[in-house]
């Protein structure tokens, strides 16, 4: 099996949005912190990718979403 350090996938606005809110609400109701540094880490990098900030990342994955 080939190595690697980074994955790149694509995904639906909705799936990544699940994702969010799933790794949000994961670690809210069990105390542990690394579910949410990885949310947050994953919308840091999302938000860079698409050269706003987070909150305006957060506000276009929520436009026109079903959740």
């Amino acid at each position: 099996m080939q190595e690697f350090n980074k994955i790149s996938i694509e995904l639906l606005k909705e799936d990544m949005l699940m994702i969010l809110h799933a790794l949000e609400y994961t670690g809210k109701n069990t105390d542990i912190d690394s579910f949410i540094q990885l949310k947050e880490t994953f919308l840091n990098e999302l938000s860079e990718l698409a050269d706003t900030s987070e909150e305006d990342f957060m506000k276009y994955l929520e436009e026109e979403t079903t959740l």
